[in-house]
C-alpha cells in the first residue's frame, strides 16, 4: 500500500552564493538527466511550474487526465497537481519552477496569476499548443530567462518576474485572442471567479445558490453560464472539484477512507462512497486498487 503515497516536492534550488532561490529555470534534458528517475512516477509540487516541449513524444498525466506530448505545447501548473511523465523518446525543451509566493512582494493584486486562463488548476486549461506564429516569440522569452538565471552575475530577480508576465501575458493572448480586456461583469471572468470560490470552499460549500450569492449573480444565471461556457451545470462543476480533490486524497496511502471522508466534510463514510461511486463508476477503495495497479 505504501507504493499509493505521492510524494511533494519542494523547491530546493541553491544560487551560486550559496543561498536558497524560490526560482528554476532550466532546460528540460538537463533536468530530465538528474529527475526521471525519481520523478516520472506521481508526484506533486508546492510550487507552479511549467514546462514547455520542443521535441519528444510521450505522454503527461495531470491530476489523473493523460495528454499526448508535441513539440510547441506548454504545461502549467499550480501547487498541488498531481502529475506524472511517460517518455517514448528523446526530448528537450525547458522547465520552470516558481514558489507560490514568488510574485507577492513585486504586485499589488496576490491573485494577479488567477485571471490566466492555465492558472486555474483545471488540467485541460493548463495544456497550450502554440500556434506557429508565436512560437520563435515564446521560445525567445524562455531562453532569456535561462540566460538571466545562469548569468555569472547576481540574478535580478525583478528581471525575471518581467520576462516571466511577458511569457504570460503573451502566451493568453495568443491562445484567447477573442478575449476581451478583463471586464468584471464578463461571462468569462464571472467563471474564473465561480471556479477560484470553489477551490477555496468546495469543503464546504457543494450549493450553486452559494456560490451565486458570493457572486452577486442568480442561481439560474450562474447555472446558464456554466452550460453556455462549460456544456454543464453549476453543480456539476462543484461536484468534479470534490472528487478531483477526493482522488488527490486517496492516492495517500496513509489516510484511511474515513479520514478522507471527514477532511472533505462528508457526514459518514457510506455517503462518501455513494457520492464517489455515483460520480465514477467505482468505490473510492476501489479506485485507490487501481491506481496502485496503474
Amino acid at each position: 500500500m505504501a507504493r499509493a503515497t505521492i510524494p511533494v516536492y519542494d523547491i530546493c534550488t541553491i544560487d551560486k552564493n550559496g543561498h536558497a532561490q524560490d526560482l528554476m529555470v532550466e532546460k528540460f534534458d538537463e533536468y530530465l538527466e538528474k529527475h526521471y528517475q525519481s520523478r516520472h512516477l506521481p508526484h506533486r509540487h508546492s510550487f507552479y511550474h511549467l514546462v514547455m516541449f520542443t521535441r519528444g513524444t510521450g505522454s503527461h498525466t495531470i491530476d489523473f487526465v493523460r495528454f499526448n506530448v508535441q513539440p510547441y505545447q506548454i504545461y502549467f501548473m499550480i501547487p498541488g497537481q498531481v502529475h506524472s511523465w511517460d517518455f517514448t523518446s528523446a526530448t528537450d525543451g525547458y522547465i520552470i519552477h516558481f514558489a507560490a509566493d514568488f510574485f507577492r512582494a513585486f504586485l499589488l493584486n496576490p491573485s494577479y496569476l488567477e485571471q490566466f486562463s492555465f492558472f486555474s488548476g483545471n488540467s485541460a486549461d493548463g495544456v497550450c499548443q502554440l500556434p506557429v506564429p508565436v512560437r520563435a516569440e515564446v521560445e525567445r522569452i524562455f531562453r532569456s530567462l535561462l540566460s538571466e538565471v545562469n548569468n555569472l552575475q547576481p540574478v535580478n530577480i525583478d528581471m525575471v518576474r518581467l520576462g516571466l508576465l511577458q511569457l504570460f501575458i503573451t502566451i493568453e493572448r495568443s491562445m484567447h485572442p477573442e478575449t476581451p480586456g478583463q471586464r468584471p461583469g464578463s461571462p468569462s471572468t464571472l467563471m474564473r471567479n465561480f471556479q477560484q470560490l470553489i477551490n477555496q470552499h468546495f469543503r464546504t460549500r457543494r450549493l450553486p445558490k452559494d456560490y451565486a450569492e458570493m457572486l452577486y449573480i442568480t442561481p439560474n444565471h450562474l447555472n446558464a453560464m456554466c452550460r453556455e461556457i462549460l456544456g454543464k451545470t453549476a453543480g456539476d462543476v462543484i461536484r468534479e472539484r470534490v472528487i478531483l480533490e477526493a482522488k488527490r486524497l486517496l492516492t495517500n496511502a496513509r489516510m484511511s477512507i474515513l479520514e478522507i471522508a471527514y477532511d472533505l466534510n462528508f457526514k459518514d463514510n457510506s455517503y462518501f462512497t455513494r457520492f464517489f461511486r455515483n460520480a465514477e463508476g467505482i468505490t473510492p477503495e476501489e479506485f485507490r486498487k487501481k491506481f496502485i495497479n496503474q
